[in-house]
């Protein structure tokens, strides 16, 4: 199987991003196979744990899959800057005085 430079730095960082999001492998396996890839449940989760190597189109998609799955979680909460708080606890904006 061909691998590609940084292969072992490209898993862990997307297994990282499984473990930071809370993502399963049954999660990520199936956002990854409506993507067509052609890798199963216990071949991701193999190489996830860097059992098994993958071929590049494959590993793309499943960091495709992540992606998507990440971007339909929720945001989270921000930390409101001074002039936010002043601004949400303003009154409504009357013009500058004449």
């Amino acid at each position: 199987m061909t691998t590609f430079p940084f292969a072992e730095q490209h898993r862990a960082l997307i297994n990282a991003a499984i473990v930071e999001s809370g993502f399963t492998v049954g999660e990520v396996w199936l956002r990854y196979f409506s993507l067509s890839g052609e890798v199963d449940e216990y071949e991701i989760e193999a190489y996830l744990a860097g059992l098994i190597p993958l071929p590049p189109l494959e590993c793309d998609l499943l960091a495709l899959a992540v992606n998507e799955l990440i971007d339909d979680l929720p945001p989270r909460r921000r930390a409101p800057f001074c002039d936010d708080m002043i601004r949400a606890h303003a009154g409504p904006a009357d013009g500058p005085p004449e």
